[in-house]
């Protein structure tokens, strides 16, 4: 599967932005989905993942009440809505695939990754 995030921009802190990822194949509906976020100097970070049907997602803690994600298999896309920014949301956003029985917040689950799309958040 081919995936392409797109969605992001400059955001003043408090203020939304919606990712999107659309992917290729025929097969997006068998994987279970994750965007993953990498900040300046720091690590990969799983923020939000959804199972193949939608039915389960699971959010960082850091995110949790503010990041809400969603798919739409018809479309072949992902979405992630974020809101209440905040600077240290900054980062480059990836949307992933993995397959799985369960939701995983290890980046190194996820074998099929889109481009990334730079998220800023000003203070």
């Amino acid at each position: 599967v081919q995936l392409q995030a797109s969605g992001g921009g400059l955001v003043q802190a408090g203020g939304s932005l919606r990712l999107s990822c659309a992917a290729s194949g025929r097969t997006f509906s068998s994987y279970n989905m994750g965007w993953i976020r990498q900040a300046p100097g720091k690590e990969r970070e799983v923020v939000a993942a959804i199972s193949w049907n939608g039915g389960t997602t699971d959010y960082a803690d850091s995110v949790k009440g503010r990041f809400a994600v969603s798919r739409d298999n018809a479309k072949n896309t992902v979405y992630l809505q974020m809101n209440s920014l905040k600077p240290e949301d900054t980062a480059v956003y990836y949307c992933a695939a993995t397959r799985g029985s369960s939701l995983s917040r290890y980046p190194t689950a996820y074998y099929y990754w889109g481009q990334g799309t730079l998220v800023t958040v000003s203070s």
